[in-house]
């Protein structure tokens, strides 16, 4: 079972129709992350590819200042003006386009008015990055309506000061800039410090394979603001025999074992998940450029165990979900994806064993569960940016 694809040639005649001919087109898409998860806020390192899933969004600009947006999957309109962008407590969806409008005229980009409509085939909640997605394919539109040309890491900056400041979501920068970013068939690893990436492309003979669990990430919110406060508070308590560093991505697993002493358990486990993870990711590159997926897949499964136990963000459906992929044939590894409490896992399934997998784990899972699953199949795809005719 899958989620319904945008039909892109419908979508166009829909907003030609109601918008008129002088409307472009654009799409930003979601991400899935390989390896590399709370780790991004830690100034750490990634490793998440683009998936074929995508935001798209018709605009039509206008000579004002004020913006009409509608969201068919919503089926909701929301109107706002560039002078004087507010946080809408009712129609919440809205808030990442106003957001993202509110910064860029922050930062002096003066954007121009427009009508635009939204489409998706990213899950909402999934743990997909809908709303980074949202937030670059916004972006994008309304920095190209202006004729402002800027990198894509600044892009990526913006869009997540967008979801910091005026959505209130303290996400790291991960998930926008693999939107912006993205390269067909290929991961990214992404310095989050530095902002400096690295296309590294997916061994041949394995898929990406995705599976949503159907729980919606209802903590996630809230419990990951904490996890980040809590790994503020260990930084803070290991700079008194650590003076030079900044954040966890500057302490090896070998100092965080040392002064484990000064660290609650609960703040030490979740650096050690931050500190362990961030060493899994650069290896995992290592191996992927070798070929060696065995090696590759338990590291997949010793991240999903690190976030399960030190970073506890799991929940039942997920570690199900996890437990089910490992025992199909041609599964090199499997674990949650994203910020946790419901939403997907990934795995890592040998080409020739792809399409069997969704028949062998889907309905395995339901029988379990009770729940609604989706399992599809995501080639690596290219980040944000104009449609063409």
């Amino acid at each position: 079972m899958a989620t319904r694809s945008v039909d892109i040639t419908a979508f166009r005649h829909r907003v030609i129709e109601e918008l008129g001919d002088d409307v472009r087109f654009f799409r930003a898409p979601g991400r899935v992350n390989i390896i590399g998860e709370h780790t991004d806020y830690n100034d750490g390192f990634v490793l998440p590819a683009a998936i074929d899933r995508a935001v798209y969004l018709g605009v039509r600009p206008h000579g004002g200042r004020q913006v009409g947006i509608f969201s068919e999957n919503f089926h909701s309109r929301s109107n706002f003006s560039l002078d004087e962008i507010g946080y809408d407590a009712e129609k919440t969806w809205s808030n990442y386009p106003r957001g993202v409008c509110y910064v860029l005229e922050e930062a002096d980009y003066r954007l121009r008015g427009a009508d635009v409509f939204f489409n998706s085939d990213v899950p909402i909640g999934s743990g997909l990055s809908s709303s980074a997605a949202i937030e670059v394919a916004t972006a994008t539109a309304f920095l190209a309506l202006a004729e402002y040309e800027v990198p894509g890491p600044e892009v990526a900056r913006l869009c997540q000061r967008a979801e910091n400041e005026f959505v209130g979501m303290r996400c790291g920068i991960m998930d926008q800039m693999i939107s912006v970013l993205g390269k067909a068939g290929h991961a990214l690893l992404i310095d989050c410090r530095s902002l400096e990436s690295r296309a590294i492309p997916i061994p041949a003979g394995v898929k990406l394979v995705i599976s949503d669990t159907g729980v919606r990430r209802g903590l996630a919110s809230s419990e990951y603001n904490t996890r980040r406060g809590q790994c503020e508070e260990g930084v803070r308590l290991l700079q008194q025999v650590l003076p030079g560093i900044a954040a966890l991505r500057d302490v090896t697993p070998a100092q965080l074992d040392e002064h484990k002493e000064l660290l609650p358990d609960e703040v030490y486990r979740r650096c050690r998940h931050v500190v362990t993870e961030n060493a899994r990711v650069l290896e995992a590159v290592r191996v992927m450029e070798t070929g060696d997926l065995a090696r590759l897949g338990a590291l997949l499964n010793a991240s999903h165990e690190s976030l399960k136990d030190d970073y506890e963000v799991s929940c039942p459906e997920l570690d199900l979900m996890v437990n089910l992929a490992r025992k199909q044939p041609g599964v090199y590894g499997s674990r949650m994806t994203g910020a946790g409490f419901g939403g997907c896992a990934i795995s890592l399934v040998a080409a020739d064993h792809a399409a069997s997998f969704p028949r062998a784990v889907g309905p395995a899972y339901q029988e379990a569960t009770g729940l609604h699953w989706q399992i599809y199949i995501s080639e690596a795809s290219e980040g944000a940016g104009e449609i063409g005719s």
